[in-house]
């Protein structure tokens, strides 16, 4: 029997579009804090956080995704997210709702020539006004 959660995920925006990952990933939402840089990291990894007690790598979602930069604001948050025994802090623009999308309602990831834009999608979710980019958090949290 499917879990009530399967279809649920945790929107956020980035630049003006809308991303989601499923909400069985997501550990918590925080505000951005104190970033300590970490040498040698990945240039998305922008450095680790201490989130009670846990020390946390912190990605760059925009960097990941190749969104253009922008400056973290007020409205910007800390995504914690967990996938097998990886966890990790997603920046995001802002986090917006929990919302479900019936799987009939996603699509598969367009095709594109490159499978380097698309292997970070799981797919797309369509709701009666917006599409949500669907991210593979596996993909995501790979480093």
């Amino acid at each position: 029997m499917a879990s009530e959660m399967e279809n649920k995920y945790v929107i956020f925006k980035l630049d003006e579009e809308h991303y989601g990952i499923p909400i069985d990933n997501v550990l918590s939402i925080e505000k951005a804090e104190e970033i300590t840089r970490v040498p040698n990291a990945p240039e998305y990894v922008m450095g680790v956080i201490n989130l009670r007690g846990e020390v946390i790598p912190l990605v760059d979602l925009r960097m990941r995704l190749g969104i253009k930069l922008q400056e973290y604001n007020k409205n910007s948050r800390v995504i914690v997210a967990s996938m097998g025994d990886v966890t990790a802090g997603l920046i995001v623009d802002s986090s917006s709702e929990v919302l479900e999308i019936n799987r009939e309602d996603i699509d598969p990831p367009p095709k594109a020539n490159s499978d380097e834009c698309t292997e970070f999608l799981s797919g797309v979710g369509k709701t009666s006004d917006r599409l949500i980019v669907l991210l593979n958090l596996a993909k995501v949290l790979e480093y």
